[in-house]
């Protein structure tokens, strides 16, 4: 399949600029895979999708104020945005200036000098004054998507970030899980779901544009991932009383099927370059809660692999049509998966 087979046409007054006043008072789109009907729903009727035996599984890393403002000593502003910590102080981050950025160029921020070491291909090593993930957290700003057109705000720190955030690293939110507040949570659990956690710190490689037309020749951004024995173990537990695993967000997918790629899930960490594009056949996850994704994006592609390409395609023109709102402050789907490529009956 080629790049332009995931493109669709979005009005801009449909990104969602800012969250709703209540976390859960967003729309719910569902989606049979099976059969490509759709139900305009509430997120409030979500725990009626699920089952009682069903597993939750969220993402529970936490967003780093990752944007910071420098300038060089000659005075050029300099926008440095984390993308991954990699010792105390050292991190590989975004730079971006009026003029060429060299090693050993000091940059001027609030919190002190940064030291730039050198390139590591499209990134630069830096060196910040105290522990990386502290400095970013005292000197940053939340890292709204680029499609969001303001300045963060106070609001943000708290609603760019799911309650069951805990683990630090991610540079931008697995935002299908910021439609769960408190209350929806107690619910879904009084119903007999299960609830468990994967750790996937979300990357900005999540907004790149592919480069290529061709599916193929796309390499894959790298993110960190951890899957512990005790998912697991829930895991199992799920299929020993017919529950499905629902995934919360295409973050906790892509960490699921990285730990499943010898054929079963297995406890795991590491780096994941995962591409699931049409054709993938799922190895654990039954079911998907997700928010609304990018024209010609590979979590579009994602989508499309698990509900069925012109399903979702299908999908994305009725929501234009009822005026959902996209991306990350907007509306959810809850996809069900096509025959094609639900996981096999074990």
């Amino acid at each position: 399949m080629r790049r332009a087979d995931f493109q669709f046409e979005l009005p801009d007054e449909l990104i969602a600029q800012a969250p709703l006043p209540e976390r859960s008072a967003s729309r719910l789109l569902a989606l049979d895979g099976a059969t490509g009907a759709l139900q305009d729903l509430q997120f409030a009727d979500l725990p009626a999708r699920l089952r009682g035996g069903d597993l939750l599984v969220f993402n529970d890393t936490r967003v780093v104020a990752a944007r910071v403002f420098g300038a060089k000593p000659s005075g050029g502003r300099v926008e440095i945005f984390l993308e991954r910590p990699l010792a105390a102080r050292r991190a590989l981050v975004h730079l971006r200036a009026s003029k060429a950025i060299k090693p050993d160029l000091e940059i001027l921020t609030t919190g002190g000098s940064l030291r730039v070491i050198g390139r590591d291909g499209d990134l630069w090593e830096i060196e910040t004054p105290d522990e990386v993930l502290a400095w970013f957290d005292a000197n940053g700003q939340m890292p709204l998507p680029p499609y969001i057109a303001r300045t963060p705000d106070e609001q943000d720190k708290d609603r760019y970030q799911s309650l069951l955030a805990r683990v630090p690293g991610a540079v931008a939110a697995p935002t299908a899980s910021l439609h769960f507040d408190t209350p929806m949570l107690d619910r879904i659990a009084a119903s007999g779901v299960e609830r468990a956690q994967v750790t996937l710190h979300v990357g900005a490689g999540t907004f790149q544009p592919l480069r290529v037309d061709d599916l193929s020749q796309h390499v894959m951004h790298a993110e960190r991932f951890v899957v512990d024995g005790a998912l697991v173990e829930a895991v199992q537990r799920c299929r020993a009383r017919g529950g499905r695993v629902v995934a919360v967000g295409t973050t906790a997918l892509r960490a699921l099927e990285s730990a499943a790629a010898a054929g079963e899930l297995a406890p795991g960490s590491g780096d994941t370059r995962l591409f699931i594009t049409p054709g993938y056949r799922f190895r654990v996850v039954d079911a998907l809660v997700t928010n609304f994704h990018l024209p010609e994006s590979t979590l579009l592609m994602l989508v499309s692999a698990f509900a069925g390409h012109a399903h979702i395609l299908a999908a994305y023109a009725h929501a234009v049509r009822e005026r959902y709102r996209f991306f990350s402050y907007g509306d959810a789907m809850f996809l069900t998966p096509a025959p094609e490529a639900a996981r096999a009956p074990t």
